[in-house]
């Protein structure tokens, strides 16, 4: 029979060991695991002329567009010293064969721009959660009642992952309600104002199998 020394021992070792692995800290229900949004700015400098955009510098900047593979979610904005409306004419003219819009100002970015060109601005978000999945509790012993390290992980991971435009987890989109309402007034008003089906009267649709009746039998043999 062990002695309570040894007991003692016994339980001190299973203690330390048990707590080597963490009990969970978190009491609430909010997940520490939450996504980050990481912004990355692409550029590229174009040489310009008074007319605009030369035809060769158009064929550059859709094959870097291409090689970007710019898609939704990213931002086009453009610095352009020189303030050359045909500039921007052609640069909003490329970007829009790839579905999107020029931005009304550009991020801060390295280097100078040289005289006689104007620099093109790809702003790419990209969302993820960083530290998961977390197995770092590997307690039994939760004496808080707190939630798993990992908590979250699973659902924030695929809406980071999922997302089209990762800004909108930092903004949001935000709604125009007169805009709305006056769509919904206009399905409405058009509803109410549509005359019954039934005020022309109900169309005769006649008899659909108005064939006669069959004739008589045939005349008896003669003999």
């Amino acid at each position: 029979m062990p002695n309570a020394r040894q007991i003692a021992l016994a339980l001190t070792l299973g203690l330390g060991l048990a707590g080597c692995g963490g009990m969970p800290t978190n009491t609430s229900l909010y997940s520490v695991k939450q996504p980050v949004v990481e912004r990355t700015n692409l550029t590229l400098d174009l040489a310009t002329t008074t007319a605009g955009l030369p035809i060769s510098e158009q064929q550059r900047l859709n094959g870097w567009f291409e090689t970007m593979d710019l898609r939704y979610g990213d931002r086009v904005a453009i610095e352009n010293p020189g303030q050359n409306p045909a500039v921007t004419n052609a640069i909003r003219d490329i970007a829009a064969r790839y579905g999107l819009m020029l931005s009304e100002t550009a991020p801060v970015t390295e280097g100078f721009i040289q005289p006689g060109q104007a620099r093109v601005v790809i702003t790419r978000t990209s969302a993820s959660v960083p530290g998961c999945p977390d197995w770092s509790a590997k307690s039994d012993m939760n004496y808080t009642n707190g939630t798993s390290p990992g908590y979250g992980c699973a659902v924030n991971s695929n809406l980071a992952a999922m997302v089209a435009d990762p800004q909108d987890l930092i903004e949001g989109r935000k709604g125009d309600s007169e805009t709305l309402t006056a769509t919904s007034n206009k399905a409405i008003k058009s509803y109410r104002e549509a005359a019954p089906t039934g005020a022309t009267g109900l169309m005769d649709a006649g008899s659909a199998g108005s064939g006669g009746g069959g004739g008589g039998g045939g005349g008896g043999g003669g003999n």
